[in-house]
């Protein structure tokens, strides 16, 4: 599996909106960014459909905000500790639900969250390594077949998989109940038509240079884990 996602969004009930087709306002889209991200510097760039948007690269983002619903897939939003979302987020989301979603395949690493009106509906982060990172409300129903162990993981190795399921299975299954598509496996005749669902491009970058210093980094950290040479 190679998916990795970043999706933020705030709406009353987000698969219906997507379905919808929303058009993105520009103005109100670029304001919606500059929210997210208070303090960088907001670029305009070239947009996307939804279908290859939801991991963008550094420094990039893709966003619509339109009557009924903003949605953002920016990978500076996945969070280990989805239940301590920053207040500013929460402020932007006030009155609404919002849903988050953070995949990463090199580490089999999830991390989904629910919210409505303000109140913590659902939050987990796990992987194989770090194991259950957080736990929080009662497992939504799409979730059930996973924790009774109905989608194991076939080990290859000595060792059982650490987990009942794997994380990106349960992932797909999360994006699917919160923003109505999947990025990886067989589509549903009523999922978001993800290629007719169209997102504004901006380049979004942090003026005093630390974040790029940080992440650099975070990178070569990783790098040092998984054995690869240095850049």
């Amino acid at each position: 599996m190679g998916e990795r996602t970043g999706i933020l969004a705030f709406g009353d009930d987000i698969p219906a909106r997507l379905r919808s087709r929303p058009v993105a306002d520009i103005d109100r889209t670029k304001e919606f960014v500059e929210m997210i991200h208070p303090g960088y510097l907001v670029e305009p760039i070239g947009g996307t459909a939804l279908r290859y948007a939801t991991y963008p690269p550094d420094d990039v983002v893709f966003a619509s905000s339109s009557a009924d619903l903003d949605i953002i897939c920016d990978r500076r939003l996945t969070f280990d500790n989805p239940a301590t979302l920053p207040e500013h987020l929460q402020r932007i989301g006030s009155g609404r639900r919002i849903a988050t979603l953070g995949t990463h395949s090199v580490v089999d690493w999830l991390s989904c969250a629910a919210w409505s009106d303000g109140v913590l509906v659902r939050s987990l982060t796990v992987s194989p390594d770090g194991g259950i990172i957080e736990n929080i409300g009662e497992p939504l129903p799409f979730e059930t077949p996973y924790w009774a162990g109905e989608h194991p993981v076939v080990s290859t190795g000595e060792d059982p998989y650490p987990l009942p399921f794997h994380p990106l299975d349960l992932g797909q299954a999360a994006q699917r109940h919160l923003f109505g598509f999947v990025t990886e496996g067989p589509s549903h005749p009523d999922d978001v038509p993800t290629g007719e669902v169209h997102l504004l491009g901006f380049r979004v970058t942090d003026p005093t240079g630390e974040e790029k210093e940080k992440r650099e980094f975070m990178a070569q950290m990783l790098r040092e884990i998984l054995g690869q040479p240095p850049v």
